[in-house]
């Protein structure tokens, strides 16, 4: 059985970001996925997007990258980051590329993968730049623009080797939030002590 390597795209559940669904399917992205041994493409394309996905694939040809789609899916993106994750015998570590979305970036930085960070320039006041920014420069995301995709791929490549654990560990202590709800779950992701 050959070793797989997978690229898993998630544009979120909220807003449309077909720009990036046209840009992980161009021959020039495909063709850098190839050249990093990557085996598969699964693209999390939204409620809006399966129209984008399908003419974006067929114009894609064929490209020797396994490609597969879908809309949403109720149970969560875990098993999809597991498979980038590349859990498993025959897998190799792959990447998580997402729009912005707070939740998406946290998921693949708990399970550290490689994650690139497209913010969605359509957004009106748009915090995902800011995030993606911020993350960035502290080293644990990559910062993509959808114009170089190739180069934020590259770039994610070597962020493997040097990749912070999350949270980071000069946050102090972990512990179970005691608080229930969103301030349990920022406590804990923030690492306050009590």
């Amino acid at each position: 059985m050959a070793s797989t390597k997978t690229c898993f795209v998630t544009v979120g559940a909220t807003a449309s970001f077909h720009d990036l669904v046209k840009g992980v399917l161009s021959p020039s992205f495909l063709k850098a996925l190839q050249s990093h041994s990557y085996t598969d493409l699964i693209v999390q394309y939204g409620v809006d997007g399966k129209q984008t996905f399908d003419l974006a694939v067929k114009a894609a040809g064929s490209s020797g990258i396994q490609i597969s789609g879908f809309e949403l899916e109720k149970a969560g993106l875990g098993k999809y980051m597991r498979l980038a994750k590349g859990s498993g015998k025959e897998a190799q570590e792959g990447v998580v590329i997402s729009h912005a979305g707070s939740g998406s970036i946290l998921d693949a930085l708990r399970q550290q993968i490689p994650i690139i960070v497209v913010p969605n320039a359509t957004l009106l006041d748009n915090h995902q730049v800011e995030l993606a920014e911020a993350l960035a420069e502290q080293e644990y995301v990559v910062h993509g623009r959808l114009e170089n995709l190739a180069k934020a791929l590259e770039d994610a490549e070597r962020l493997r080797e040097r990749q912070k654990e999350w949270p980071p560990a000069n946050s102090g202590v972990h512990r179970q939030a005691k608080a229930v709800g969103l301030r349990g779950i920022l406590d804990e992701e923030m690492g306050f002590l009590d």
